[in-house]
């Protein structure tokens, strides 16, 4: 009987969590599905239309904007997230090692997180600004400091360019929330690896790879995984550093998300008679299934390589 009351006050504890969760996540992810099989779907009546298909997958797919803003998402995901995780965690290493100023140090690596993202970003932009025609805008810090003249994030910036600030940008942004992290398991290894580790004069290197890394891993892995799903969701960054004049962003230079929010933004239907709504819920799909696809894969090296 007293175990029926526990299962009770469980299901009454987690009722309002799972309502939530129903209302704001699985019913939009499941109207999401729907609307990406139904090619002729109108948002302004909400009206599926007839056509069961998958036609808005195909046309989709043959969009070069679309592969376009995967291969952006997908350099931010590969170079940001690695980076970002190896740099904080020798920057967490570094600051518990220090005892004098470490908290004001934590607190100075912290701020970033606590920052709006779009006010951040704009400040980067400006960092790394040209001056336009007839020299409207002021030459940008970076230009200034290293006596360069390149459009970094302007409308006449290269590729490389502007994917580098916006990298730079994302990999700063990145680190606060990852050292603070790693800092707390750090605190969390008992002393007496690396009191046993003097007594046999390690090195320093080979402290860090055979007792930091291995005892930390549970934690990393957990900071990869968070890493990449929210790496595979990135606009506002992009969107702050290279976004143009009214905060738009040029369709080079979408993310797979930014592609999403521009189809979602146009009803009607394009020339193939496939609704905008139905082909951005189709990239939001895709984009899911990427994300699901990359997580398993890092639950499944967490398998094989965490020590608990």
């Amino acid at each position: 009987m007293l175990d029926h009351k526990k299962d009770y006050k469980a299901w009454l504890y987690l009722a309002i969590p799972l309502a939530l969760l129903s209302i704001f996540t699985f019913y939009p992810l499941i109207k999401t599905v729907l609307i990406s099989l139904f090619s002729q779907y109108n948002p302004l009546t909400d009206n599926m239309g007839r056509f069961f298909d998958l036609e808005a997958y195909v046309v989709l797919f043959r969009d070069r904007f679309f592969i376009n803003a995967l291969k952006n998402t997908m350099v931010l995901v590969f170079v940001s997230v690695p980076v970002s995780t190896v740099l904080a965690l020798f920057i967490a290493v570094g600051l518990n090692s220090i005892k004098a100023l470490q908290r004001i140090f934590q607190t100075i690596f912290f701020l970033p997180y606590v920052t709006n993202t779009l006010a951040i970003g704009m400040v980067f932009s400006v960092m790394f600004s040209h001056p336009l025609i007839g020299g409207i805008a002021p030459e940008g810090l970076i230009n200034t400091l290293f006596e360069l003249s390149i459009d970094w994030v302007g409308i006449t910036a290269t590729y490389e360019h502007w994917m580098m600030v916006v990298l730079i940008y994302t990999i700063w942004a990145a680190l606060p929330f990852k050292i603070l992290v790693f800092i707390g398991g750090l605190q969390n290894i008992s002393k007496q690896y690396y009191d046993a580790a003097k007594v046999d004069a390690t090195p320093k290197r080979r402290v860090l790879t055979r007792i930091t890394v291995p005892l930390l891993s549970p934690i990393i892995s957990y900071v990869l995984i968070t890493s990449f799903i929210g790496a595979f969701k990135a606009y506002e960054s992009v969107l702050a550093v290279v976004g143009t004049v009214g905060r738009t962003l040029d369709r080079n230079r979408w993310t797979a998300v930014a592609y999403v929010y521009d189809k979602i933004g146009i009803a009607g239907m394009d020339s193939n008679y496939v609704s905008y709504y139905s082909r951005g819920a189709a990239a939001a799909v895709v984009l899911f299934l990427i994300i699901l696809v990359f997580t398993f894969i890092n639950l499944y090296v967490s398998k094989k390589r965490v020590h608990y």
